[in-house]
């Protein structure tokens, strides 16, 4: 559609007041280093915890920062800027440091998920561009590490393309899901970008165009290339599992194997027993029963739980939006400006000042016991504690980055070490997050001056 090309630089792709605020640092002089952090202040409702995710996606978007003549004369245009302030803005070229916690990273409230510390102008105008790029990830990948927590062992498949904001948001989810633990996608442009195994079968409209279910059934073991999984819901579960059955067991004899059934609608769990009998009944075993339709954690949950006998899910519309936790109240807050520290005093809104690392302590086997917010220059807490926030750019540079599948490995090793409580679907105790003594030292310290300086005290 003409005028709705994404620009090759992202130095528009932001809120007018991130150009507007840098075009008057700019003309104060204000060029001194600035440590903004990005964390979650709260959890939403029915969530334990929260899986950082969306950091390769932040990292990219920096490296593209800037606009072109189009761009400076748009801005002019606007008559919020001089040309002369849009001209040097669009200079602008990230050549700060980013410290950040590993993408698949257990994280909780207040804790730092990245902290900024670049001249002011810089990570002033990183703010939106981070924001949004850890934001919805974060989301869906918590909610997956949930369905997958839910399903115990059980496959899962990503649906969520047609359902997403658009389709950089669907390759966001299907990445979101192979970090959490899905086992493929139904997305095939996603599989190819990040190597993760695609699945699919049919719509029911395939069967609908078909003479009839069983002429449907016979025509896709003919002409399918792949694994044969037959859609049994379109006129009637069981009349189509039995039908699927007698196609099966005919193809079968030619050489050529059916791998699952799939349901779509229904009572799950009922159709998904009463098939698994027609099927083992007439001696196929072998052949999985797979399950989709309006699922997510919750109802992946119930089945588990009753035993039905299904062998994997496909979860599409709800978590394509994180239907249940759509938003995070995430901030992205100025800490530290030429080493003094900042802070907000608002109800609510109240920000921790300075440079952080955030500690975290394990037991002997591992398992995560609690951690610590501290100021970065703290002496490490020694023995058990381990920091989490890493340099991932220093000078403007990117460091080598793990791949997707480590970063998937490093995820489910975070998943195994939560206190199991955390990890229940309906979990709700509270993880334990601390702030050292020294950091409630400073942040004293900086309300008192704010307060006076203010006029508050």
């Amino acid at each position: 559609m003409a005028g709705t090309t994404m620009p090759t630089g992202l130095g528009l792709v932001t809120d007018l007041y991130e150009l507007t605020m840098a075009a008057s640092y700019r003309q104060l002089g204000m060029d001194d280093r600035a440590t903004m952090s990005l964390f979650v202040r709260k959890l939403p409702e029915g969530r334990s915890f929260l899986v950082a995710a969306g950091l390769e996606r932040a990292l990219g978007r920096l490296e593209r920062f800037g606009f072109d003549e189009t761009g400076i004369d748009y801005l002019v245009s606007t008559g919020h800027l001089r040309r002369e302030d849009a001209e040097a803005l669009a200079g602008t070229r990230f050549t700060g440091d980013v410290r950040a916690v590993p993408e698949g990273t257990v994280v909780f409230p207040d804790e730092p998920i990245l902290e900024v510390d670049a001249p002011i102008i810089e990570a002033q105008l990183a703010e939106t561009l981070m924001l949004n790029a850890i934001h919805f990830p974060t989301l869906v990948a918590t909610k997956a590490a949930r369905c997958v927590a839910a399903a115990r062992g059980k496959d899962l498949v990503d649906f969520g393309l047609r359902r997403t904001p658009g389709i950089e948001a669907s390759l966001e989810v299907a990445r979101a899901c192979w970090i959490a633990g899905f086992t493929s996608t139904s997305n095939v442009e996603a599989a190819r970008m990040f190597g993760i195994p695609a699945s699919g079968t049919v719509a029911h409209a395939f069967i609908e165009a078909m003479p009839d279910e069983r002429s449907a059934f016979e025509a896709w073991a003919r002409t399918s290339a792949g694994p044969i999984t037959f859609l049994v819901d379109t006129y009637d579960t069981l009349h189509g599992t039995r039908r699927a059955v007698e196609v099966a067991l005919r193809v079968r004899e030619q050489g050529c194997t059916v791998a699952a059934l799939r349901l779509d609608s229904g009572d799950l769990d009922a159709l998904s027993r009463a098939a698994r009998k027609i099927l083992d009944d007439a001696g196929l075993r072998d052949v999985r029963i797979f399950a989709s339709g309006g699922l997510d954690e919750y109802a992946i949950d119930a089945l588990v739980r009753a035993e039905a006998p299904i062998d994997g899910f496909g979860v599409g519309t709800r978590i394509g939006m994180s239907a249940d936790a759509p938003v995070l109240d995430m901030a992205y807050k100025i800490v530290e400006y030429a080493r003094r520290p900042c802070l907000k005093l608002s109800s609510k809104k109240a920000t921790l000042v300075g440079r952080k690392q955030v500690w975290r302590r394990r037991t002997s086997e591992g398992r995560f016991v609690e951690d610590r917010i501290c100021v970065l220059d703290e002496p490490s807490p020694g023995g058990d504690w381990q920091p989490l926030l890493e340099h991932v750019v220093r000078g403007g540079r990117t460091l080598a980055r793990p791949g997707l599948d480590e970063v998937r490995r490093f995820h489910a090793a975070q998943i195994a070490s939560l206190p199991p409580a955390l990890v229940a679907v309906d979990a709700r105790p509270t993880y334990p997050v601390a702030q050292s003594s020294e950091l409630r030292t400073r942040h004293r310290a900086a309300v008192a001056d704010a307060r006076v300086r203010e006029g508050l005290a």
